[in-house]
């Protein structure tokens, strides 16, 4: 339980970097991981820098041809939820990076976390944190900082 406590400690108190509309490190969404892969193939995918789409004015990446034609056709239906923030830290009010093996799949959404500790702290509760998440996901998304 300490440990979880200083997690999320060290989540809240990290030092903040600018915020775009999605997550993006190096000028690409969800670090250049393929959001449809955690959809069909049930892990984080690397996508490549072959295959590309933009969405929101985001570039996602992609592993292959399938996957960008079909985030294209159906962008909402695999873009991560809260821009692809941290779920966990959206439901505390905070605006915070990702890890992309910390992730679930639920009721057909991708939830992307910190890391693999935050992400024990999300699934405790992921019905009353979804609720809070998407309560606080207005104001969230107008702040201008990230949580690194």
């Amino acid at each position: 339980m300490k440990r979880l406590a200083l997690a999320a400690a060290a989540l809240l108190l990290a030092l903040p970097s600018l915020a775009g509309e999605f997550f993006e490190k190096n000028g690409v969404a969800l670090r250049g991981y393929d959001p449809v892969a955690y959809f069909t193939e049930h892990r984080p995918v690397e996508g490549s820098a072959e295959f590309t789409a933009e969405y929101q004015g985001s570039t996602f990446r992609f592993a292959n041809k399938a996957n960008r034609d079909a985030f294209a056709a159906a962008p909402t239906q695999y873009a991560p939820q809260y821009g692809g923030y941290c779920a966990y830290g959206t439901a505390l009010g905070q605006k915070v990076a990702v890890d992309p093996a910390a992730f679930s799949v639920v009721d057909g959404k991708l939830y992307l976390n910190y890391n693999r500790d935050i992400q024990k702290q999300w699934s405790g509760d992921i019905p009353g944190n979804i609720t809070k998440a998407d309560a606080n996901w207005p104001a969230v998304r107008r702040l201008t900082k990230v949580v690194e």
